[in-house]
């Protein structure tokens, strides 16, 4: 990845930037590359290292300012005249699930969620494998071997869990990595036994880690950025009340029509 300086740091804490006896926080922006989520897009990237013993507590702060983590990076898009990535988080205190959502929970009754250590298993990167190929068969992680699959799972400078999902029978069926932060959870990454379409395990993962940040007292799971123009990326407004970073400031995420869908930007910033 070509790293190039920012030439704007993201609106965070001045203390967070520079502190007395500290080195201060570099950021740099990203050489531009294709969008994944958007065809003929172009996608660049602000990221900063999380390392040493702060690196807890910038990520935290980061997260807030809707940012995500991928190893011991932390990114925010900063796609030129594109604003299509929206950082949400549910608001997990206020959350009960809907008729769609219940009956989910029925249909998965027999699985129950572990959390383990943030430790690549054989078993989990077989899940893995599966899961690329039949989900995104053309994209770069359809071609990582173990050790880059180790990697994103292990190289992490924070509280960083493995949560497993199993039947019955003890079959792990999907798997997500997720950070803890002090204020909530955030689902780094998901992937499930692409036979069980029916279980619908990627929702069905979400709502886990909303109970579980439920009964540990925390306000918020974190999932990443909603994109209304992608199909695959649209799923994450479907757990309400959740809220929407826009200008620097989260709001709750109104009900709306799908026909308005793509004016939600504009008329959350105005």
């Amino acid at each position: 990845m070509q790293l190039i300086p920012a030439l704007h740091a993201p609106t965070l804490a001045p203390s967070m930037l520079h502190r007395p006896n500290r080195r201060p926080q570099f950021f740099y922006t990203t050489a531009p590359l294709p969008c994944p989520y958007l065809a003929g897009r172009t996608e660049r990237k602000i990221v900063t290292e999380l390392t040493g013993p702060d690196a807890e507590a910038l990520h935290d702060r980061l997260s807030r300012a809707g940012f995500r983590r991928s190893h011991n990076i932390a990114y925010s898009p900063v796609c030129p005249g594109c604003s299509a990535c929206i950082p949400i988080r549910i608001l997990a205190g206020q959350f009960e699930p809907n008729r769609a959502q219940r009956k989910l929970q029925k249909i998965n009754a027999d699985i129950a969620g572990f959390e383990m250590p943030a430790r690549a298993t054989a078993e989990q990167f077989a899940l893995f494998q599966r899961y690329q190929q039949a989900r995104h068969g053309e994209g770069d992680m359809a071609a990582m071997g173990f050790y880059d699959y180790r990697a994103m799972v292990e190289d992490t400078p924070i509280t960083t869990g493995m949560v497993e999902f199993r039947d019955s029978k003890d079959r792990l069926v999907g798997a997500c990595l997720t950070d803890w932060l002090s204020d909530g959870l955030s689902a780094v990454y998901s992937f499930y036994d692409p036979a069980l379409n029916r279980r619908s395990l990627g929702s069905w993962a979400i709502l886990w880690l909303v109970a579980r940040a439920q009964a540990l007292g925390l306000p918020f799971v974190y999932l990443g950025y909603w994109v209304p123009e992608s199909q695959k990326m649209s799923y994450k407004s479907r757990f309400r009340p959740s809220e929407v970073l826009i200008g620097g400031v989260w709001r709750v995420l109104e009900e709306q029509p799908a026909a308005d869908i793509a004016e939600v930007v504009p008329a959350l910033s105005s």
